[in-house]
């Protein structure tokens, strides 16, 4: 369906119109024109929630580059219209709170607004394309255009190196994620994801299976934030609020999630994958949730709240992976509820964060801090703020009557099902996850009341705070009330999101299972007394007496020194490969032309030579050849004198005039070879370079003596004899192997293709114009990019740039 590519493309392409846009309506803010983008395109994909609970897919492709099997396929089922929907649905709330939270006088709303709808459309096109080559495009280019967003205030250099950070780790997950979908590739021979799953049973035994599980898993943890890579996140909370509100609470940190459970029919019952998915997921729970404790930046508290939450919606994508070991049975079908979890905790998840988000933006908006040892007693001067801050926190902690409690019981009965496991040694070891995850849920709980508590109650410290406090505009506050009422609105009725979006979406990562029953639980709040609500009722009491005795134990903290932690580690990482690249460089960026002509040659040496040797490529067949005249003989005797005289030379003249010498002789080859137009042109191309050679070497001064030692002479002598006889090796290789049919019969047709009568004026003046048609592109690029460069003026007063 040619729709939705173009649902696709929409945020793209009007992304180009906003900086033209912006010019000509300099006075309006260009947040209300960006907004009827993610509207459109949410009420599109409303639209499709029928069709799609009707447990059908949309599908459609565009053929791009038929020969390398890439085409812009789509694929719209319920897990992908889970992710639509967050991404337009969210987007649209943002858009609107940016309206109010970024000044027209003094930001640069065009970027931003660009950047913005780049990533939007970027996102479109990760959680719908169906082809591995175009979901890696635009994956990456939720990279690129995440980078601009963290960086948007790039003169703040704690903004800059967020978005570096960003970009070098989330890249390179994506690399490893590229290789991996290289592999699958390799596997199937197809592009399809669709086709991929479909294959499953017959790849699961190939040598190559398991490193492509890897490397995929690879760019999901990136992505999302999983440990050890999870360092990049508390950085980019640099960016404004409604980038943090939009890339990590709703969108980007869920691309990974996206992956994992797009490819779970591929990898799930894999051993491997199970321990890598649920393992790191659920250590990264805990060491989320742990970390924010210490936080006293509003902003770093809700970037390792973020990390807890991921990882913990990733491990239950890995606990539910499970049901399809061994294919589909009534007894597995109560670890598919795993992944139920993991994609209602999703939604859940994205709605009171984003509203934390924005509230804590509003703080920082209204007091100019979010350091919580500056602020309290904030009830009584931004009481609706307190509000929201009150239902998106204890939706966080997992408290009633909000959605995020019913979540997180259903987290709580998942790990409590995987001890059931009599797999993957689960009988030992599955003990530790409803262990962990309830040590983590205690930590959450904390950081959650920290939230409110530290905030908005305790004594009010004017003298502390850089504005007056106030309540924000009922425009900022509007966004945070809408997601707000979804997280009370899904604990009342949290079937209708489970029959219209969820049960479609397990059908999309369980086909086999859909007709069992109790594969769709049915979510309600209370299910009487069970392990799962005592473990809740620890939670709390544990966490309300921890949280009151903070001051005592925090110096558990000190056994985890910021000296010792992964975020060092990455800057003396980051550090040694800058100093040994430096090193590097300088070793061989000498400055001396002879010493580059020495790396260029040896590598072509040691790398081309050494593959014709080791390969047996070398062959010289002469028995077919053309004999060789009287008057060849002689032109190849004259051009080898001239050669070996310019060595001798001792004037850039004599030098010029032997080099003419050699470029007339190929000349008349081309005449006893019967090429006339080849060799005029030679003969022109010949007599300007001599001219001007000799217009040149006039004015310089006369060569002085070399350094005639041996040391200097031998690595000469060594090169150019290797190169010269590289260089024949190479011709008679060719000229001995033929590998290929000639395309000189498809140039015989040159009147029909390209209506000359000549063949070769054709190829000249028709085929290899593409060539230079490209080149000129290539000089016209350079262009711009000097223009741009002549136009930037330097920063200047408090727009300064800082320095690192």
């Amino acid at each position: 369906m040619i729709s939705i590519h173009a649902f696709i493309l929409i945020p793209i392409l009007t992304a180009f119109l906003i900086p033209i846009i912006g010019r000509q309506f300099p006075k309006l803010h260009l947040g209300w024109i960006v907004l009827t983008v993610p509207i459109l395109l949410f009420s599109f994909f409303v639209s499709k929630i029928p069709v799609i609970s009707a447990d059908k897919a949309i599908t459609g492709s565009v053929t791009w580059i038929r020969a390398l099997d890439l085409h812009f396929a789509v694929y719209l089922d319920g897990l992908s219209l889970i992710f639509t929907l967050l991404i337009t649905g969210i987007g649209s709330l943002v858009v609107l709170y940016s309206i109010f939270y970024l000044s027209k006088e003094k930001e640069s709303l065009s970027h931003f607004y660009t950047y913005l709808l780049l990533f939007m459309g970027a996102m479109l096109g990760v959680v719908l394309s169906d082809n591995l080559m175009v979901l890696y495009l635009f994956w990456e280019l939720t990279s690129i255009s995440s980078f601009l967003l963290i960086a948007f205030w790039f003169r703040r250099k704690k903004s800059r190196y967020g978005a570096q950070k960003s970009f070098l780790i989330t890249v390179g997950g994506g690399i490893a994620m590229l290789v991996g979908f290289i592999m699958l590739q390799v596997m199937t021979a197809t592009n399809s994801v669709q086709e991929i799953i479909a294959m499953r049973d017959s790849i699961q035994d190939h040598e190559l299976f398991i490193p492509a599980l890897v490397l995929i898993l690879l760019g999901a943890f990136t992505k999302s934030a999983q440990f050890p890579f999870h360092i990049w996140l508390p950085d980019a909370m640099e960016a404004p609020t409604p980038v943090s509100a939009y890339l990590h609470s709703a969108t980007m940190v869920k691309a990974g999630l996206f992956l994992v459970a797009r490819f779970t029919p591929v990898f799930g019952g894999e051993a491997t994958w199970f321990w890598l998915v649920s393992g790191v997921g659920i250590f990264t729970m805990f060491w989320g949730s742990f970390t924010a404790v210490r936080q006293n930046d509003l902003k770093a508290l809700l970037a390792y709240s973020t990390i807890s939450q991921l990882g913990l919606m990733m491990s239950l994508f890995g606990l539910g992976s499970v049901a399809l070991q061994g294919g589909a049975s009534t007894d597995s079908v109560i670890y598919t509820q795993a992944i139920f979890a993991a994609l209602f905790h999703l939604v859940n998840h994205a709605t009171f964060k984003g509203a934390l988000f924005m509230i804590v933006g509003i703080v920082d908006h209204g007091v100019g801090t979010r350091d919580v040892r500056k602020l309290g007693g904030l009830l009584s001067l931004m009481p609706i703020t307190f509000t929201l801050s009150v239902i998106g926190s204890f939706s966080m902690a997992g408290l009633p009557p909000f959605n995020g409690f019913l979540s997180k019981e259903m987290f709580f009965t998942a790990v409590l099902n995987a001890r059931e496991m009599s797999i993957f040694s689960m009988d030992t070891w599955g003990l530790l996850f409803p262990i962990i995850a309830w040590i983590g849920s205690i930590f959450t709980f904390i950081y959650s009341m920290f939230i409110v508590f530290r905030t908005f109650l305790g004594p009010y410290r004017r003298e502390r705070l850089e504005k007056d406090p106030h309540e924000a505009p009922i425009g900022m506050l509007l966004s945070p009330i809408v997601l707000c009422t979804f997280v009370i609105l899904l604990f009342f009725f949290p079937n209708l999101l489970s029959k219209y979006l969820l049960a479609p979406a397990m059908n999309g990562i369980f086909p086999t299972y859909q007709n069992m029953e109790g594969f769709i639980p049915t979510i309600s709040a209370w299910h009487g007394f069970n392990l799962e609500l005592l473990m809740t009722a620890g939670v709390v009491i544990l966490g309300i007496v921890l949280m009151n005795t903070y001051r005592f134990w925090n110096v558990i903290y000190d056994l985890f020194p910021e000296k010792r932690s992964l975020d060092r580690g990455y800057q003396w990482m980051l550090a040694a490969s800058e100093s040994g690249s430096k090193k590097a460089t300088d070793r061989y960026m000498t400055g001396f032309l002879p010493n580059y002509l020495y790396y260029i040659f040896g590598f072509l040496l040691l790398t081309v030579g050494g593959t014709l040797f080791l390969s047996g490529s070398i062959a010289f067949d002469p028995s077919n050849d053309a004999s060789v005249s009287l008057y060849e003989g002689v032109f190849v005797g004259i051009m080898s004198i001239a050669a070996v005289g310019i060595l001798f030379a001792k004037s850039r003249m004599t030098a010029t005039l032997l080099n003419g010498v050699l470029g007339y002789s190929i000349a008349v080859f081309f005449v006893l070879f019967r090429a006339p137009d080849l060799a005029l042109t030679q003969l022109v191309v010949e007599t300007v370079t001599t001219v001007l050679f000799l217009l040149c070497f006039y004015h310089l001064p006369e060569w002085s003596k070399e350094d005639r030692s041996w040391k200097v002479r031998f690595p000469k002598i060594v090169i150019s004899i290797g190169m010269g006889a590289l260089t024949v090796l190479i011709a008679l290789s060719v000229q001995g192997n033929k590998l290929f049919e000639s395309i000189s019969s498809y140039f015989e047709d040159s009147y029909e293709l390209a209506g000359g009568r000549n063949i070769v004026n054709s190829i000249l003046g028709d085929f290899r114009a593409f060539d230079t048609m490209l080149e000129v592109v290539v000089l016209f690029i350079a262009g711009i990019g000097v223009y741009t460069l002549v136009k930037l003026k330097s920063p200047q007063g408090g727009d300064k740039i800082e320095r690192k």
